[in-house]
């Protein structure tokens, strides 16, 4: 459903429990080739087919809805007709008493070397609501902050983030987060280039991170709709990072990290401390017998946060340390992609000079790969390359040494997409990650260098001559620590997370409206696998089979945002 965006809507929202489904083996195939949606109308499909030949993603970082589009005109946002901003339900202390305000913004509210600065003392006193970010802070300390500021980050993992959403009541972000107050903080992002997009496009207003918490997790939902396995994690140099969690009275695991003894009892004294908010889940989580990676684990081949083994073949990361995650085997898209000779790519920002930089011997330092500043702030010296961004260098079939020409021609730079855009070269599947420095991650990024790269780009795909038949998606991998108002619906054991902002330009797109639809991350998948004709990655079935049996709608595909009659 869509509407335009002089219009309103408003959306039930309630409470919803934790995740109670198991997931089987995500990582392999079903037989059919549209969405695991519901039943696909043959004759949009067909209309589908005909129509678009290239599908673009764009991938940004780390907000809300509500952090950047909660006053877009006609969405399910923070205001209302008249531009008031909205009563919500207050956010609860650890104990699930009502806080009287906002904690401080533990370490305060900017990075260092920000021409502006607001510290933890200045941030004290917020009503226990949500926050203009920009103005804030003017009386406590004099300034007015803007999109060229770089906040601080804040936790956005995994099972912090369902700590967060309290069962769909997203009213414990305070509580369970690490940064105090400024998750509830909101950006008027009106005047931004991207803003004027989806005015121009469609906003999707109901569009859900695919994994709960953070980024690693989300890109490799975005590739093979998976939780990655470490398997014997047990016995393994990861051991140490196994997650700690409660148990219920039957010896259940519950999607809730163990708190020390010593942990703060309220918000108002300190952030939580866990007795292990791990990187992996505790063996038969999310499947028997097994581990499951749900925080950042990092690639074992270069680039990656961990250096190559000092002797050892430099296109490879040290196996030993304990992040790096063995070589994965499961179905991807790109799999299925390559069955039915449909042409991708996955281009990042920096990847060449990332791959260099990777290579160099361990004690050398590193001028590309998780490097900022003195700050640790992405500058254009130093733009700060996430290797835990990049989800196919985690998978054997991208293995450097024994599949370099295969990697070569999928895994590409930045500058090989606007070359590619420029003389109509672009693959039928196209997936553009921007480096650090322009991925509008909090804690290293801001927001208009960000917005302006994404425009170039998307500038870029629009006089290619293959504009005429492509669909552009921009949206984030997931909401970055921030509050937003609308609970996840009730799905598997991984997903769907909070709710993020998802734009959806092209020549066919239901222009200036507000696509209520419910989606996730993984829509962009379905919308692949309906357009070629592809067979259906089990994750997406298992995603729509744990909907239903909650009483949710299945995830839409995103062909609601185009006119395809």
């Amino acid at each position: 459903m869509t509407h335009k965006v002089f219009g309103t809507r408003s959306m039930a929202w309630g409470a919803v429990t934790a995740a109670c489904l198991m997931l089987g083996a995500c990582g392999t195939v079903a037989p059919g080739a549209d969405s695991a949606a519901a039943a696909p109308d043959s004759a949009t499909t067909q209309a589908l087919r005909e129509k678009v030949k290239h599908v673009v993603v764009i991938y940004a970082e780390n907000r809300s809805f509500d952090n950047l589009y909660g006053n877009f005109p006609g969405a399910n946002g923070l205001y209302d007709r008249q531009g008031r901003l909205k009563s919500f339900p207050r956010q609860q202390d650890r104990d699930g008493t009502v806080l009287s305000a906002l904690p401080p913004t533990w370490g305060g509210v900017t990075m260092p070397g920000q021409d502006r600065t607001v510290t933890q003392a200045q941030s004290m006193g917020l009503p226990n609501a949500p926050f203009d970010v920009a103005t804030a802070f003017r009386t406590s300390a004099g300034v007015t902050l803007d999109s060229r500021t770089v906040t601080r980050d804040m936790y956005h993992r995994f099972f912090e983030n369902q700590m967060q959403i309290h069962g769909g009541a997203n009213d414990q972000f305070v509580a369970w987060g690490d940064s105090g107050g400024l998750v509830m903080g909101y950006f008027d992002y009106s005047k931004s280039p991207l803003y004027q997009l989806a005015r121009e496009y469609v906003l999707a207003d109901n569009f859900f991170a695919a994994a709960f918490g953070g980024s690693f997790l989300n890109h490799q939902y975005l590739v093979c709709a998976c939780a990655p396995e470490y398997p014997q994690a047990d016995t393994a140099a990861a051991k140490p990072s196994i997650a700690v969690l409660d148990r219920d009275a039957q010896g259940h695991y519950l999607p809730r990290l163990s708190t020390e003894a010593t942990s703060p009892r309220s918000a108002m004294d300190g952030k939580p401390a866990f007795v292990k908010s791990g990187n992996l889940t505790p063996k038969g989580y999310l499947e028997a017998g097994k581990f499951h990676a749900v925080n950042t684990m990092q690639p074992p081949f270069q680039p990656s946060g961990n250096p190559p083994v000092t002797g050892g073949d430099s296109r490879l990361a040290d196996p030993e340390r304990a992040t790096t995650l063995p070589a994965q085997t499961a179905t991807t898209i790109a799999d299925l992609l390559d069955r039915r000779q449909v042409s991708w790519k996955w281009y990042a920002g920096a990847w060449d000079a990332a791959q260099e930089d990777g290579q160099k011997p361990a004690g050398d330092k590193r001028t590309v790969i998780y490097a900022g500043d003195a700050h640790g702030v992405a500058d254009r010296s130093a733009v700060d390359f996430q290797p835990h961004h990049q989800p196919f260098n985690y998978y054997a079939a991208f293995d450097p040494a024994s599949r370099a020409d295969y990697r070569a021609q999928h895994l590409q730079d930045g500058a090989d997409l606007l070359r590619d855009a420029r003389s109509g070269q672009l693959p039928a599947v196209a997936f553009y990650k921007p480096e650090g420095l322009y991925n509008q991650h909090p804690g290293y990024a801001n927001l208009q260098d960000g917005d302006a790269r994404i425009v170039e780009v998307v500038r870029a795909l629009q006089q290619s001559p293959q504009w005429k038949d492509m669909v552009i998606v921009v949206t984030y991998d997931e909401f970055g620590g921030s509050w937003d108002h609308v609970a996840p619906p009730k799905g598997d054991l991984i997903g769907p997370g909070t709710r993020i902002p998802a734009l959806i330009i092209s020549p066919l797109a239901k222009k200036g409206t507000v696509d209520h639809t419910q989606y996730d991350t993984a829509s962009v998948l379905r919308l692949i696998t309906r357009t070629f004709g592809l067979d259906t990655l089990q994750g997406l079935r298992t995603r729509d089979e744990a909907l239903r049996a909650h009483g949710e709608r299945p995830m839409g595909d995103l062909t609601q945002a185009l006119n395809l009659r």
